[in-house]
């Protein structure tokens, strides 16, 4: 209590490109080490590098995407630093003019909508990879106490995104990366497969006291691969920092690197500022100058976006903010919940909430998503349908979905063979409600003195006679006349 924990977040998403970002080598993951750099990547003498121009039409996309400025003059510098993964001893990035500025993504939070700003997006390449004993073990080689290098992702092209210091806590700060994640999918820049390192975050935390404007000292914790890491390492993180600031000591600028076995993160190295890496324009390289029309054809290109979906679920179908936002997750699941519509006249709450809860509930029970969703939209809007008619109660149509899950071809078969079919004829329902009033006067002399409890008794005796089977609002249409006379 008393602090507020503040935090950054730069972003490297992984560009699906089938080439390098100066040269022709191939990207493709999991090739045996060194089996995909070719000269420009290992920097041998003479040779000169040459932009992607994929690569530049993926990073204006994304600009166009957060509403950001496209620069029409960009430039690559060399970010000086060496370590052995890094042949030429410098990062080809991109600094003071870098191709994307500003823009905003939109994440939800328990108060609502908030618009977290992007202060720059730029375009750089990968270093290669460090292998340790345990990864050359794993590649096959057995000699204790070796590094080797493998420089397949070298030259890889990436695009790093940079948060401005807007997100507060931990939650905020997956909630961003996890809305940066579903965009880059939706508008095919990237593959975000964190496991494979396609999409990965670097969180910058800093704390202060509540009330001030000051930002304090950060601390940046390199190379977090999953959102549960993010959240982990940056609740661990505030933590120390706060720990450290009421102890009367100070925070240090470093980099520190996340342990997720001993859920804590440690210091790598005091943490370098633009100086430092003596940042210069690439010789080899000239300006980046784009025209209207390369960027007009990628915004051409661009699919409708989760904002516009969302104002369009709200404003056409009629759904809550909160229902527009779980069905906007991913492109795959906006797409499903409209295929489902297509499908079959149904009214879009009930088709959403079986999207966004029993379909997802069983996609995330199998490990699966709704790229590869099990059930085909016209399977699940025929289900539906069925509820929508009054054929089929919502419990029922779980079991019912449960068929279809296991490979039953068509609902209504299922519906028929397992006798799953609502009571809903009235002269039934009538002889129903009658025998529940003549069984349980004491529920009719309640009802009748203002006890609503009642009521809803009377309705689960009716539907214990029908063993489930009876129409649930046709009971109680035809109770409440019945009282009512």
């Amino acid at each position: 209590m008393g602090w507020e924990v503040v935090v950054g977040i730069e972003t490297h998403a992984q560009l699906r490109t089938r080439s390098k970002m100066f040269s022709g080598a191939p990207t493709a993951f999991g090739a045996p080490p060194n089996t995909q750099a070719c000269a420009v990547d290992i920097a041998l003498p003479g040779v000169l590098p040459v932009p992607n121009a994929r690569a530049v039409a993926l990073a204006i996309r994304f600009g166009l995407a957060i509403g950001a400025r496209i620069q029409r003059r960009s430039v690559f510098a060399r970010k000086n630093y060496f370590y052995p993964d890094l042949p030429k001893g410098y990062q080809i990035s991109q600094y003071e003019q870098p191709i994307v500025e500003g823009g905003t993504l939109a994440i939800a939070t328990e108060e609502g909508e908030k618009a977290i700003g992007i202060v720059r997006a730029h375009l750089e390449e990968d270093a290669g990879k460090s292998l340790h004993e345990d990864s050359l073990r794993a590649a096959g080689v057995r000699r204790a106490g070796l590094s080797g290098v493998d420089l397949n992702r070298a030259g890889t092209p990436l695009l790093e995104i940079v948060s401005a210091p807007d997100l507060r806590g931990a939650k905020e700060a997956v909630a961003y990366a996890r809305a940066l994640h579903a965009l880059v999918r939706w508008i095919e820049i990237c593959d975000g497969n964190m496991q494979e390192g396609s999409f990965r975050c670097d969180a910058n935390v800093s704390v202060r006291r509540t009330g001030d404007s000051a930002l304090g000292v950060r601390c940046e914790i390199k190379n977090l691969n999953s959102f549960r890491f993010l959240e982990r390492a940056i609740e661990y993180e505030a933590g120390r920092q706060i720990a450290l600031l009421e102890a009367g000591g100070r925070v240090e600028q470093e980099t520190r690197l996340y342990d997720p076995g001993r859920d804590e993160t440690r210091p790598m190295r005091t943490k370098e500022e633009a100086h430092d890496y003596r940042y210069f324009p690439d010789p080899d390289l000239l300006p980046l100058v784009l025209s209207e029309e390369e960027i007009e054809r990628e915004r051409a290109a661009l699919p409708e976006l989760p904002d516009a979906k969302r104002a369009r679920y709200r404003a056409e179908l009629g759904l809550s903010a909160y229902d527009a936002m779980l069905l906007t997750e991913s492109r795959e699941k906006a797409e499903y919940f409209e295929r489902v519509l297509a499908a079959a006249p149904l009214p879009p709450k009930l088709a959403a909430n079986w999207v966004n809860g029993e379909l997802a509930s069983r996609l995330n029970d199998t490990g699966s998503d709704f790229g590869a969703p099990g059930l085909a939209p016209a399977a699940l809007a025929r289900l539906l349908a069925r509820i929508a008619d009054g054929t089929l109660s919502h419990k029922a149509a779980k079991e019912v979905l449960g068929e279809l899950w296991r490979g039953a071809p068509d609902p209504d078969a299922v519906i028929a063979a397992k006798g799953l079919a609502q009571v809903s004829d009235a002269a039934a329902l009538e002889r129903l409600v009658e025998q529940a009033l003549a069984s349980h006067p004491k529920l009719v002399e309640d009802y009748r003195a203002g006890r609503e409890k009642a009521f809803h008794a009377l309705v689960g005796q009716v539907m214990k006679a029908s063993r489930g089977a009876a129409n649930p609002a046709r009971v109680s249409e035809i109770l409440r006349e019945k009282l009512a006379r």
